[in-house]
């Protein structure tokens, strides 16, 4: 195993603007990490504290991807641990607390694939049909087994675990995931589930795009006047 890396100033940042992120969208509250792969090795993840509170300049913390959690770090980040084991094309993993996906997780629901962002999850949302907390190896490595090779798991009556092969990306699908689940709730509502239709396999894969700066321009909406967006956040 090589030496711990050290995370770089551009690297703590964008973990600190895509947490501030996930609190400023309502996308998470008191509980949720975000993390940032720095090698086959190692991630960093953001402070032990409510996300949108996480200060200018406050570092997160190395982690290994095999071994324990250093002291002071959330017991749940072993659910980044085990996904970064199982799947080496992912750069970053978010752990959130959508209002939407947790009502429909409630019900034993996820989104399904009815409109242009919900099209981006293939081959599908599963459920982890548990309202416990995970706070062992174990269940965090049946956790990542269900999450499969997918982009995003819902966790019923406790949030989700959405994943990317960088920030950007998992931060605008978090985003992305709750507004499939926006659709879906309202539909079950409005008694349409039945009759609106759903996007094939074919579909998906081509309105999924990640052309035109769909990421991008999404990291920018979502960390627009942050304390630290105009630092250079990307090396």
């Amino acid at each position: 195993m090589s030496g711990q890396p050290i995370a770089s100033q551009a690297q703590q940042r964008q973990v600190r603007m895509a947490a501030r992120a996930l609190g400023r969208a309502g996308l998470a509250h008191a509980y949720g990490h975000c993390s940032l792969r720095l090698d086959a090795e190692y991630f960093l993840v953001c402070a032990a504290r409510p996300m949108g509170l996480i200060g200018v300049g406050e570092p997160g913390t190395v982690v290994p991807v095999h071994g324990p959690l250093p002291d002071g770090v959330l017991g749940e980040v072993r659910i980044h641990q085990q996904l970064y084991r199982r799947r080496a094309d992912l750069g970053a993993v978010i752990r959130s607390m959508p209002a939407q996906v947790m009502a429909l997780s409630c019900a034993g629901l996820t989104p399904l694939p009815r409109h242009g962002m919900g099209s981006y999850f293939q081959p599908s949302i599963p459920l982890w049909d548990d309202v416990q907390l995970l706070r062992d190896d174990a269940q965090a490595s049946a956790l990542a087994e269900l999450f499969g090779q997918g982009k995003a798991l819902a966790m019923r009556g406790n949030g989700a675990i959405v994943a990317g092969d960088s920030l950007v990306e998992a931060l605008t699908l978090t985003w992305y995931l709750e507004d499939a689940a926006r659709i879906e709730l309202q539909l079950q509502a409005a008694g349409l589930a039945e009759r609106g239709p759903l996007l094939d396999a074919q579909a998906c894969a081509q309105r999924a795009t990640r052309g035109g700066r769909i990421y991008e321009r999404m990291w920018e909406y979502l960390t627009a006047g942050d304390p630290e967006a105009s630092d250079t956040v990307f090396e």
